[in-house]
């Protein structure tokens, strides 16, 4: 049986579009950049405590795997989470503004016997944005509870100019890369 180790509505919308029958749990890890590791290295760290996390509440069934994922924005080597209030969001939004940063999405999937993970690193350019647009946008609430203050499935597809990856990894999901662990631990999408 497949857990899905994330109460993001997204996660849950990407997994269910490749077909796959799964359980939601709710897991709580800290999510805190040790000094001076690499944000890749931070992100796959994440996405494991909470495939980990998921399956030592099920006990470490034999049956059981749990995906596990987390997904930050990184420009000039600074991690930039989830912003806390319009003033840090509205921030975060000017120093993309112009600018190409990457969006790296890890997913492990764990079982009681093994673990894999894939990694998907995407480059989204940001067009320029004025005061107004940047006001706009925090005005909406949709930066909150989004990494890098953005939703790229939402209004915040109108600030960027160009991607290069995997749009679903910038979602916080990258599929090709979760069917292919799917698949690899003999659960079938589709």
């Amino acid at each position: 049986m497949l857990h899905l180790a994330s109460q993001s509505p997204r996660r849950r919308q990407l997994l269910e579009q490749i077909g796959v029958a799964f359980a939601v749990l709710d897991v709580e890890v800290a999510e805190q950049r040790i000094a001076d590791e690499p944000p890749q290295d931070y992100v796959s760290r994440v996405a494991r405590d909470k495939a980990r996390a998921g399956l030592a509440r099920l006990g470490h069934a034999e049956d059981v795997a749990v995906l596990g994922a987390d997904t930050e924005v990184v420009l000039d080597d600074e991690v930039f989470g989830k912003p806390q209030d319009a003033d840090a969001a509205a921030a975060m939004l000017r120093r993309l503004s112009g600018r190409t940063h990457a969006v790296v999405s890890v997913v492990w999937l764990v079982g009681a016997a093994r673990e894999r993970c894939e990694v998907s690193v995407s480059q989204v350019r940001f067009a320029v944005l004025d005061e107004p647009t940047i006001a706009a946008y925090v005005a909406t609430g949709e930066p909150f509870g989004k990494a890098g203050a953005y939703a790229i499935q939402g209004r915040g597809a109108m600030l960027v100019e160009h991607l290069q990856g995997s749009y679903s990894g910038v979602m916080g999901l990258p599929v090709f890369e979760t069917a292919h662990l799917l698949r690899d631990f003999g659960i079938t999408p589709g």
